[in-house]
């Protein structure tokens, strides 16, 4: 059986660091075994179909492959169509009626229970918000993520230790609901 999956790479093409030409990751994703390859955007998004393999083993097999391939260490979590199109439903706030630039969503390579955020007084970032999902945390930013105090607060490295976590805006979460449904 064939699945339909994106792979999230995290800290690609950013700042002249880590270049890695969308070109190549395709030629990489299609060397690897998988069909349908498909990339979205400079940042890090890949689409592809497998028949073998699990998120995490598909996720690690890029990753080395990238290593081997590149030079340098990149982490990727997979995702398949399923998971992808729940986060989009399931999301807390009314994305229907806010900008894609104020939503986004950080996706995580496990389980994050809430007792990891407890010291965040939430009250004090607001308008701003966040809300955790499966495997995955929301953030309402009305003044975009590069002004966001929040964001800042939840990309310290004592919150994420131990975890893969990679962020994307909510346009971006849609289209790769969409690309991994085709």
């Amino acid at each position: 059986m064939t699945t339909t999956y994106a792979a999230l790479l995290r800290g690609i093409n950013v700042g002249g660091n880590k270049k890695l030409p969308m070109a190549e990751l395709r030629t990489l994703l299609e060397g690897l075994g998988h069909d349908g390859v498909r990339t979205y955007l400079q940042s890090g998004q890949a689409v592809f179909a497998s028949g073998h393999g699990d998120e995490e083993s598909l996720a690690a097999e890029l990753a080395e492959a990238i290593e081997k391939r590149f030079g340098f260490t990149v982490d990727v979590i997979v995702r398949d169509h399923a998971y992808l199109t729940a986060i989009a439903d399931n999301c807390p706030f009314p994305a229907a009626e806010l900008e894609g630039k104020q939503l986004h969503v950080t996706y995580y390579s496990a389980p994050v229970a809430e007792d990891r955020f407890a010291d965040i007084d939430q009250v004090a970032y607001l308008p701003e918000e966040f809300r955790l999902g499966d495997r995955a945390l929301y953030l309402y930013a009305p003044d975009g993520l590069g002004r966001s105090k929040l964001a800042a607060e939840l990309s310290r490295p004592r919150l994420n230790k131990g975890l893969i976590a990679t962020s994307r805006n909510w346009n971006t979460v849609l289209k790769l609901v969409e690309l991994t449904g085709s």
